[in-house]
């Protein structure tokens, strides 16, 4: 099968989880092309069976470089089958307001771009205080500290679930 993984990301973290996502295709005998949503513009869709959009949620909303290719791209994306990875901090917890913002800003990029997925999973991100300006890792400590959650402002912290992600590419493309 020939699949497709268009990427965007802020810190890092997304890049991480799509090249790991094609690893495990390309592991399993598959025809994979991972590309970042920014390297798009001479894609033709039509070689491709399957496709999955990853993004990260910052501020709201998810790059801008990726909307722009789901909603250019929309119509080819909506013919055939598709996964959306939403990555972010709010995916690692349970806070039914949290959710409900994942929700929300899912919502509004699907709307503003017209593309509808087949699937989508929340994927929780990381902390990469490594990638961060002084006042970017302020701002995610008060965020982390929020949330009671603890922090070595000098380390990364992941909370991506690697197996559940696998387990979540694979029953895509079983199903």
């Amino acid at each position: 099968m020939k699949l497709l993984v268009v990427y965007a990301t802020t810190d890092g973290q997304t890049r991480k989880i799509a090249r790991h996502v094609a690893d495990s295709l390309a592991d399993a005998g598959h025809a994979v092309e991972l590309l970042d949503a920014t390297d798009t513009a001479e894609l033709r869709l039509a070689r491709f069976d399957r496709a999955i959009l990853a993004g990260s949620l910052h501020a709201g909303g998810y790059q801008k470089t990726l909307a722009r290719f789901a909603k250019d791209e929309a119509a080819a994306l909506n013919a055939m089958p598709t996964l959306f990875l939403a990555v972010s901090l709010s995916a690692a917890g349970n806070d039914p307001d949290d959710w409900a913002g994942l929700r929300k800003c899912l919502d509004a990029f699907l709307a503003e771009t017209g593309w509808t997925p087949g699937q989508v999973a929340h994927v929780a991100g990381a902390f990469r205080f490594t990638e961060y300006d002084f006042f970017r890792a302020w701002a995610m400590k008060r965020i982390a500290a929020q949330k009671d959650q603890t922090v070595d402002p000098t380390k990364d912290k992941e909370y991506t679930d690697w197996l559940a992600l696998d387990r979540t590419v694979e029953g895509w493309l079983a199903g």
